[in-house]
């Protein structure tokens, strides 16, 4: 089956490279184990690697992985887990009913008695009644979800008004050693903190992460083609963890975190339910004392508590923890108006000028707002504003016309007095007396900056030399010392005066009167 999205092409390159089969891959990728196994054998015959898909275009994929060429057309093969699992919550369904969907999206697919025989065949294969103790690998999973349950519990001590705390928690896949923390609600920036918290509370990073279908965590919880919210994905790539969604309504798909879920509901809302905090940090500072306790407690059908257990086993095994922590960014899409900035929680970033009308992506973190093309490539980036104006621009998107204007706008008497002083002295003091000569300063800032400019035409040595000229002169405008640089007279060097002869008189003296 052909895959359109690049994001998911390179998920399926980037796990298979980092070693998971085919059927982990195919649920972080939220696509067919067909679709995955497609794209590999493609990738594999192109030769392209997650390094070099990074670094090409979305139309370079494209083009390169689905060349247009015609294809034999092949019969499509149902989906048997998706038929089972419908017959299973829908009784009333039956397989007629259910091959006639299929023949709707595949009309050249299997007729009924091979879908019934193909059907009953994998069925007996895969030995669907059948269950099985499951072996958890140390470090590997980490389950994570919300509580059902919220509590009133953080009181605000000037107005009295008491907020809800929603509960999220984390527990590893071997010893079930669980993490819980409190937020005011349960949107997304909460959400990856709380990932980001749990692995430093487990001061290490395993293999795979399994959520519920939360918005937090997909955007689109469907079937067939769940989508993972790409801040989610980014946190994922920062950490190097494969995000594998549990199905929908399939607690067997994380038991851990479904049995911590119901422990914490007894053992630490109930020990909660009756209290009151002042805030949610000392809210949480009162769980992470309660989990210590909670988690020393030994097990009653295992040797052990769940801390010696995750010492043991879990925490040997996880991975170290980056450098630095995962930085949460708002992902934002915006076409470029005609005055090329694009907004972001109310301020205005500059992009080139040229893409104008093109769609951009904006990542913003709390100090960065960074811009990307179509292509993931970042094409400007800017300190994060909060204060002061709204519009925060590079000269260097403008065009020409508009920098010129940008630049003449910018100015003011310091700045003129200070580019002329950069000049020499003269270049200075013309400076200084075309802006004394107004009586408001500004009405000479454009005749300055003519003048300035004029060091670009003719080089900073020539205008000192001609403001020379004019200063001895005593005329101070644009037109003066324009003239003086145009007619070359800067560069004709200044004639001394020559000395009179005296009369003869007989009051004059000699040389020889004072010998």
């Amino acid at each position: 089956m052909r895959c359109e999205s690049p994001m998911k092409i390179l998920e399926i390159l980037r796990l298979s490279e980092m070693g998971y089969p085919q059927t982990k891959i195919k649920e972080s990728a939220n696509c067919a184990r067909s679709t995955v196994g497609e794209v590999l054998k493609r990738c594999r015959e192109a030769n392209l690697t997650f390094e070099k898909a990074q670094n090409m275009t979305t139309e370079e994929i494209t083009a390169l992985l689905y060349p247009a060429a015609a294809k034999k057309y092949a019969k499509q093969e149902p989906n048997y887990e998706y038929i089972y699992n419908q017959i299973k919550k829908h009784p009333n369904l039956n397989l007629r009913f259910l091959w006639t969907e299929y023949k709707e999206e595949a009309p050249g697919g299997l007729e009924y008695s091979q879908f019934c025989e193909r059907f009953n065949r994998w069925q007996n294969k895969t030995g669907k009644h059948v269950t099985m103790h499951q072996e958890r690998e140390p470090g590997k999973d980490m389950y994570v979800d919300w509580m059902g349950d919220k509590l009133p519990a953080v009181v605000n001590p000037e107005t009295g008004e008491v907020h809800e705390a929603h509960f999220f928690v984390a527990a590893l896949g071997n010893s079930g050693y669980p993490y819980a923390e409190a937020f005011p609600d349960e949107k997304l920036d909460k959400w990856l903190l709380a990932h980001t918290h749990a692995l430093q509370y487990y001061q290490g990073i395993p293999r795979i992460v399994t959520p519920d279908n939360c918005k937090a965590a997909i955007t689109k919880p469907q079937y067939y083609d769940p989508v993972l919210n790409p801040t989610y994905w980014e946190w994922a790539k920062h950490y190097e963890i494969a995000v594998i969604p549990a199905r929908v309504r399939e607690p067997q798909d994380k038991p851990v975190v479904e049995e911590s879920v119901g422990w914490l509901e007894t053992w630490l809302l109930g020990w909660l339910r009756n209290q009151l905090f002042f805030s949610f940090e000392e809210l949480n500072k009162a769980i992470l004392e309660r989990l210590q306790t909670l988690c020393q407690q030994p097990y009653r059908k295992r040797t052990g508590s769940r801390l010696s257990i995750f010492l043991e086993v879990d925490r040997p095994a996880l991975r170290p923890l980056p450098a630095a922590p995962f930085e949460l960014a708002d992902i934002k899409v915006r076409i470029v108006p005609d005055n090329y900035h694009v907004e972001y929680d109310g301020f205005y970033y500059s992009v080139f000028y040229t893409y104008y009308r093109q769609q951009v992506t904006i990542r913003a973190t709390l100090t960065t707002i960074e811009i990307f093309n179509n292509n993931r490539e970042r094409i400007t980036a800017h300190c994060r504003r909060y204060t002061g104006s709204r519009y925060v621009t590079i000269p260097e998107h403008m065009p020409e016309h508009h920098r010129k204007y940008w630049e003449f706008k910018q100015f003011n008497g310091i700045r003129y007095r200070d580019w002329a002083a950069k000049i020499g002295e003269n270049a200075a003091y013309v400076i200084d007396k075309m802006l004394t000569a107004q009586s408001v300063e500004e009405q000479a800032y454009k005749s300055c900056m003519g003048v300035l400019q004029l060091s670009k035409k003719y080089s900073e040595e020539r205008l000192e030399s001609a403001c020379a000229k004019a200063r001895s002169i005593n005329s101070f405008s644009f037109t003066t010392i324009s003239n003086i640089l145009k007619n070359g007279q800067d560069l004709i060097p200044p004639v001394p005066p020559a000395r009179k002869a005296l009369p003869a008189h007989e009051n004059v003296r000699g040389n020889k009167y004072y010998h």
